[in-house]
């Protein structure tokens, strides 16, 4: 029997409208985040989850409380979108006056190279896999439902891909990404689905 893990990326705060960098501080969903996770409510509502995981920052917390309002979810500190250092916080613009060189480099290879005072890609990497394999590993043949951040949905795709290419896989806000597994493999059937907005 195939397992599914229905992987959501958080609605949009307001660092996400204002295009700033926004990994592991801890922001509210804006009001069109919570516009977008009342859609994925009606979505999901009276399909079969067996259990609900979600990211210990507000936005997601926030998302899942809307979505599966009467069931329990549990937090995992290990699904934390990264930390971006010096670049936490700030505007494209503002990197690209303040930062060009390292940004670029950073964009060009970012498992390479390393922004001060951030999470390096492969120690993000690490960490989202190994909360994935442990959620993988407790619910072997169920439906799982992830809330969580672009990043680590994005990370763990390339994982699964076996890919270098970060940004190719960064689902947009309030989308949902399917992922059927057993112990032999995983599949994605569906990528940054937007149907219920």
């Amino acid at each position: 029997m195939k397992a599914r893990l229905i992987l959501i990326r958080h609605g949009l705060t307001k660092w996400n409208l204002e295009k700033r960098y926004a990994g592991f501080t801890d922001l509210p969903l804006s009001s069109r985040g919570l516009s977008q996770a009342r859609r994925l409510k009606r979505r999901f509502e009276g399909k079969p989850i067996d259990k609900i995981y979600v990211s210990d920052r507000k936005r997601a917390i926030q998302t899942a409380r809307i979505i599966f309002s009467r069931r329990r979810v549990k937090r995992v500190a290990g699904l934390r979108e990264i930390n971006f250092g010096i670049l936490e916080g700030l505007t494209y613009k503002e990197i690209l006056n303040k930062h060009p060189l390292i940004y670029s480099r950073w964009l060009n290879n970012p498992f390479a190279v390393a922004i001060p005072r951030a999470e390096r890609l492969a120690d993000f990497k690490k960490r989202v896999v190994n909360a994935f394999k442990s959620i993988i590993s407790l619910h072997p043949q169920e439906t799982v439902a992830v809330v969580c951040h672009g990043g680590v949905i994005s990370i763990f795709l390339n994982h699964l891909m076996n890919s270098k290419d970060f940004w190719r896989n960064i689902p947009k806000a309030a989308s949902v990404t399917v992922i059927e597994y057993n112990s032999q493999r995983a599949r994605v059937v569906l990528f940054n689905d937007l149907s219920h907005i």
